[in-house]
């Protein structure tokens, strides 16, 4: 199998700044996004801090650790990079006052061996499209998917509740964070998105899966998405990390290996 990756940020129509942050390695099938928060330019730092630390140490690991690596191996380094990122999140923000409470919410993945290595913390998203199957694949650690959990509201109503964006776990507010961790089987054909709440509060899921059903190439899809996320209000900065699963026997100089915009 091969993978193939595009990744495209916007600050959205609302916001002058830019507090997501997004990365990928195509040579160890890493794709790495956070949606920060926090004070004055904190959000930024949290999301960049939390990117830039696991991107750096668990492309280390995986490219020495290589193919022989088990899923239980990737899942432990990724684990442990995860924590390592949010020790450093939180000690920034205790030993500058103006990062005093920042945050960010993740979503990590390793496309290893034909399965998915994947981890969450926040409500930033995963979702997949398998045929004519779209699935959201993380559950938000939010409180209105804990009240959905426990019967008091309906999905319709948590669409229109004021307290969309209050996460109940993200990294660097606390010294230690509890990754939530999946592993999924791949299938060629499989279409994954990772997405921060700026285009999933803006586009629901069917139009998210429309988009991806009806253009070819990942480019055409961010673009698309981005473009509707700010059309139906762009209230929030808003960020999409696509990843196509193709036949390793196919051509891939027929599509870029690699596709980034920023």
């Amino acid at each position: 199998m091969n993978y193939m990756f595009c990744s495209l940020t916007h600050p959205g129509r609302s916001r002058s700044n830019n507090e997501d942050s997004v990365t990928f390695d195509d040579a160890t099938g890493l794709a790495v996004l956070a949606d920060g928060m926090g004070g004055y330019n904190a959000g930024e730092i949290a999301s960049s801090m939390a990117t830039t630390l696991i991107k750096t140490e668990l492309t280390h690991w995986l490219s020495n650790a290589g193919e022989q690596a088990s899923g239980q191996e990737v899942r432990r380094a990724l684990e442990t990079c995860v924590e390592n990122a949010n020790r450093s999140i939180y000690a920034a923000a205790r030993a500058n006052p103006e990062y005093s409470g920042m945050g960010t919410t993740l979503v990590v993945g390793v496309f290893h061996a034909e399965k998915l290595q994947l981890g969450h913390v926040g409500d930033s998203r995963c979702y997949r499209l398998r045929g004519d199957q779209f699935l959201q694949v993380t559950k938000d650690h939010s409180l209105l998917q804990e009240q959905m959990d426990a019967g008091m509201l309906t999905p319709a109503q948590a669409a229109l509740s004021p307290l969309k964006n209050l996460v109940t776990r993200a990294m660097g507010v606390e010294n230690e964070v509890l990754l939530e961790v999946n592993e999924l089987q791949v299938e060629v054909g499989d279409i994954y998105l990772m997405c921060t709440d700026g285009l999933s509060d803006m586009i629901d899921d069917p139009a998210i899966a429309h988009i991806l059903q009806t253009h070819s190439l990942l480019t055409q899809m961010a673009d698309e998405l981005v473009a509707l996320a700010n059309k139906n209000g762009g209230r929030d900065n808003i960020t999409v990390l696509l990843v196509q699963i193709v036949d390793g026997r196919e051509r891939i100089g027929l599509m870029p290996r690699w596709l980034g915009k920023y």
